[in-house]
C-alpha cells in the first residue's frame, strides 16, 4: 500500500476520533483510540438541570409541620403509618396506587424530640441524691411544679437547702398526709436546737413531653432515705411513659384529623 493509498484512510481515522459537541440529554457512542466503543450518558438531573421526579425523605418535629409538607405534596395514593414504640409517623408521598405502581421514595417522617425539661425530670426518676442536690432540681424546675404550687415548692426547697449540715434522726407521716423529718442542729452539743422539715408525700408536675407538645399532668411521690443522720430525697413518677404515649396519640390525632386519610399501624416497606 503506498502513502497515496495511506493518508485517505488516516484522514478518516482522525475525522471519526475528532471530538464532537453534544447535548445534555441524550446517550452517546463514543469511539476510542483503542478502537472501544463507550456509552456516555447525560440524561441525568446534574446534566440537563431538570429534576425529574420527587424524591427523599424529609424529617420534621411536630404535627403542624407535617401537616404543611403533607398538604403540599401528597397524591391521592399518599400512604401514612405510624410506630407508637418508636414514637414515629411515616407518610410515603408517592406510594403505589391501586392499579398502578410507583417508586415510594418521596417520604415523609415525624420524629418526636423529647423537651428537655422532660428528659431531667424522667433522669432524676426512683433516684436518692443529696438534700443539697435535691433542692436545686427543685428551684430549677419551678416552673413544671403545679401543686403544691412553685411558691410553696421553693419554700421547701430552701428549708431543705437551709439544712444540710443538720442530723436527720426520724421521718413522720403527718395526719395532712405530709411527712415531717425531724433534726438536730449541733449533735455534738448538749442542747443542739431541734426542729423539722415537713415535705408532701405527693405533689404535681406539668411538662410537655416533646418539642411543640403541650403539657401533660404527672404525679410525683416523695421518695427518702436517712442514713447514719444524712437525708437523702427523690421522686417516683406515676407512668411517665404512658403520659408519653398518651402524648403521642393525641399527636396521632391531630395527623388523622388533617390528612383525611386512615393511618396504618406500623411501618413502610
Amino acid at each position: 500500500m503506498t502513502n497515496t493509498d495511506i493518508q485517505p484512510i488516516a484522514a478518516l481515522a482522525q475525522q471519526a476520533l475528532a471530538p464532537k459537541e453534544v447535548e445534555p440529554g441524550g446517550i452517546y457512542l463514543v469511539a476510542t483510540a483503542d478502537g472501544q466503543v463507550q456509552t456516555v450518558d447525560l440524561t441525568g438531573s446534574r446534566y440537563t438541570g431538570r429534576i425529574e421526579r420527587k424524591t427523599g425523605t424529609t424529617t420534621v418535629r411536630d404535627a403542624t409541620s407535617f401537616l404543611t409538607y403533607w398538604a403540599k405534596h401528597r397524591d391521592d395514593a399518599s400512604e401514612v403509618y405510624s410506630d407508637v414504640e418508636q414514637l414515629t409517623v411515616t407518610a410515603v408521598l408517592n406510594a403505589h396506587a391501586r392499579d398502578e405502581a410507583d417508586f415510594g421514595d418521596h417520604r415523609l417522617h415525624l420524629q418526636l424530640r423529647r423537651t428537655t425539661a422532660w428528659e431531667e425530670w424522667t433522669h432524676l426518676n426512683g433516684r436518692l441524691v443529696g438534700q443539697d442536690e435535691f433542692a436545686n432540681f427543685l428551684e430549677d424546675h419551678l416552673p413544671n411544679l403545679i401543686q403544691p404550687d412553685a411558691a410553696t415548692m421553693l419554700e421547701i426547697a430552701q428549708s431543705i437547702k437551709a439544712h444540710t449540715k443538720s442530723e436527720f434522726q426520724s421521718s413522720t407521716r403527718l395526719q395532712s398526709g405530709e411527712r415531717k423529718f425531724s433534726f438536730v442542729e449541733d449533735v455534738k452539743a448538749s442542747a443542739g436546737a431541734k426542729g423539722d422539715i415537713a415535705i408532701p408525700e405527693t405533689f404535681k408536675i406539668a411538662v410537655p413531653p416533646f418539642e411543640g407538645a403541650d403539657a401533660y399532668t404527672m404525679v410525683a411521690r416523695f421518695k427518702y432515705r436517712i442514713d447514719r443522720g444524712n437525708l437523702f430525697l427523690g421522686y417516683k413518677l406515676e407512668q411517665p411513659e404512658e403520659r408519653a404515649k398518651a402524648a403521642f396519640a393525641d399527636v396521632l390525632k391531630e395527623i388523622a384529623d388533617g390528612v383525611g386519610t386512615p393511618i396504618l399501624n406500623g411501618s413502610p416497606a
